[in-house]
């Protein structure tokens, strides 16, 4: 029986994930329980074997392997995809195993280090004819389709602004704040604002200013910038502009500006509380509020009817080289002091409100083991 034939027969699709760090278990491990329709965890993958007895155990997979066994684990014959949730700068290498081996990807973001490596994954992927993912979770989410949609019916006129602030305080000594994995805050957080702008804008930026700041005397800077703001230029005289920090309090929020009214979402990119949002009309605004869900089990349901009936996935592994593309383009900025220009993307389809799907917050948040949240207590 082909790889294909038996997904259409078991009518599931089996993932392994690999890295067991924060984001996994607080999220993309207890998201398969809302995920049985179509998708269901079968394998484990780390370094830390700790990790692997007791996530195991608390999951009931039998199936664990180390990265040295990622090989063995990815041949097995017991798993048609892989949710790759490891440091930024091995995204390249997993994918690219993966893919050799006949296994689906659905990589989480930013996709990689820089352009060479996404591009790299995304030939890997075509040339094996596997099905490549990236995890931008808010592109099934309802609050941000909604903005996207207030957006393009002309509602609020013609878009012009787009403003954002992602931020948080991050606690020493957490991977975020090493500059040898992509870390610091434009990666990790800045990629939600610059891809805001571009789903709202359904248009990608020609030219790109960017500024980095430190605080001098805090040592959890000493590899990458505390903040990063940045100026993006669009087609048609649209501007977006957003600011990311690592040094201050949390706030998530973006606003789209147009000649008749306004969007604002506050929060915005959360993932464990309600969005909101403020439609603004002429003299009337409306306010929506988005309740908490689970927005990673249905990134599992999405791919995995992609695999199951062959269809492309949306956000595409090019929806992830054209964020990387544009961050390197603001470092680039901010290391010369001027503005630089960013190659087009080659974007076939944005994100849809036809594409949201909606599941049930995860009822209580898991205790970690040996992993830590990035903010502070």
């Amino acid at each position: 029986m082909s790889r294909s034939l038996g997904h259409k027969a078991r009518g599931k699709i089996r993932y392994g994930v690999v890295g067991l760090g924060c984001i996994s278990q607080i999220a993309v491990l207890p998201a398969f329980a809302h995920a049985t329709e179509n998708s269901e965890l079968v394998a484990l993958v780390s370094s830390d074997p700790k990790k692997l007895k007791k996530l195991s155990r608390t999951y009931s997979i039998n199936r664990t392997y180390s990265y040295e066994e990622y090989g063995d684990c990815l041949k097995s014959g017991e798993i048609d995809a892989v949710y790759i949730a490891l440091p930024n700068n091995m995204h390249r290498a997993y994918t690219v195993a993966a893919a050799e081996a006949g296994i689906h990807v659905l990589c989480e973001k930013p996709m990689a280090m820089d352009e060479a490596d996404c591009e790299a994954m995304i030939a890997a992927t075509e040339d094996a004819h596997i099905k490549l993912m990236i995890a931008y979770r808010l592109h099934l989410e309802k609050g941000n389709l909604t903005a996207i949609e207030v957006v393009n019916s002309g509602k609020i006129g013609k878009p012009r602004i787009f403003t954002s602030v992602f931020s948080q305080q991050v606690k020493a000594g957490n991977s975020r704040l090493r500059a040898n994995i992509a870390g610091g805050a434009l990666y990790d957080m800045g990629i939600y604002c610059i891809n805001a702008a571009r789903y709202l804008f359904k248009s990608e930026p020609i030219e790109v200013f960017a500024w980095n700041q430190t605080v001098a005397g805090d040592e959890r800077f000493r590899e990458v910038p505390e903040m990063t703001s940045a100026l993006m230029k669009f087609p048609d005289d649209r501007i977006a502009q957003f600011c990311t920090s690592f040094g201050a309090t949390s706030r998530s929020a973006f606003e789209v500006v147009g000649t008749k009214g306004s969007v604002k979402m506050d929060p915005a990119y959360e993932m464990a509380e309600p969005l909101q949002a403020e439609i603004t009309i002429g003299n009337r605004t409306v306010k929506k509020v988005f309740k908490k869900t689970d927005q990673f089990a249905p990134e599992l349901v999405y791919f995995s009817d992609c695999i199951l009936n062959d269809k492309a996935p949306q956000p595409s592994g090019q929806e992830g080289l054209a964020d990387v593309r544009i961050i390197q383009a603001l470092l680039q900025s901010a290391e010369l002091n001027r503005a630089v220009s960013v190659p087009q993307a080659r974007i076939i389809r944005r994100p849809d409100p036809r594409q949201e799907i909606s599941k049930q917050p995860v009822s209580q948040p898991p205790s970690l083991v040996r992993a830590s949240a990035p903010g502070a207590d």
